[in-house]
């Protein structure tokens, strides 16, 4: 995929930058050889890692696809992302199991703050209520907890246990783990897609996945 990459790209630069990446060969590989790194399938334990455990899913634990989504709820692109897996539900049910792993970016403020109130709403049943909340008032978020606090209140949830949650910080080192565990597989940024332990290339992108389970279910 990387050289593919490369092949297309590079016919499109011009000379100067050409030389200019010449007299940078060693560094230009070693991130090409990165990149592609990145690119090859999971281990088959590390693409159990990524779905095991007490994670807010949808669809049958037994289903032949698996769908690892690393997300932040304060990026515009896993917004996209989200209708892109909501469209997954309708089309696939259960066929499709999604994971929601949370990846809050630093230059997101308050991203991580986020994804702890939407385990403390998943504590209360209401996780993909809460995710599809936070992803419709993604601006809104910006203003800090009391627009968190809003959402909630909205679905009803036990507001005692969930300001509690958000203020003894209950699910921040449930969100560090994700990070982490992200981290092991090289996410780097959001949204990140693995169908199977494979990387999504587009994972906004609704027939090119569609086209992955496809193959995957047959």
């Amino acid at each position: 995929q990387t050289c593919a990459m490369v092949r297309e790209k590079t016919a499109q630069f011009p000379p100067d930058r050409c030389v200019q990446m010449l007299g940078q060969y060693k560094q230009v590989l070693a991130e090409l050889q990165r990149m592609e790194a990145q690119n090859k399938p999971l281990s088959p334990e590390a693409a159990a890692e990524l779905a095991a455990g007490d994670v807010a899913s949808f669809g049958a634990k037994d289903a032949k696809v698996t769908i690892v989504e690393f997300s932040d709820f304060q990026c515009p692109y896993c917004t996209r992302t989200a209708t892109a897996t909501t469209e997954l539900k309708k089309k696939y049910g259960d066929k499709v199991r999604v994971v929601f792993r949370h990846f809050p970016l630093s230059f997101h403020k308050e991203a991580h703050l986020a994804a702890q109130a939407s385990l403390a709403a998943n504590a209360q049943g209401k996780f993909w209520e809460y995710h599809d909340m936070l992803f419709a008032n993604q601006e809104e978020i910006k203003t800090g907890p009391d627009a968190l606090k809003k959402y909630a209140k909205n679905l009803k949830l036990n507001m005692k246990k969930f300001n509690a949650a958000l203020a003894n910080k209950t699910y921040a080192a449930a969100v560090d783990a994700d990070m982490k565990l992200g981290e092991k597989v090289s996410v780097s940024g959001t949204p990140t897609m693995f169908l199977n332990g494979e990387r999504v290339g587009n994972p906004t992108d609704v027939a090119a996945i569609s086209k992955m389970i496809d193959k995957a279910l047959n």
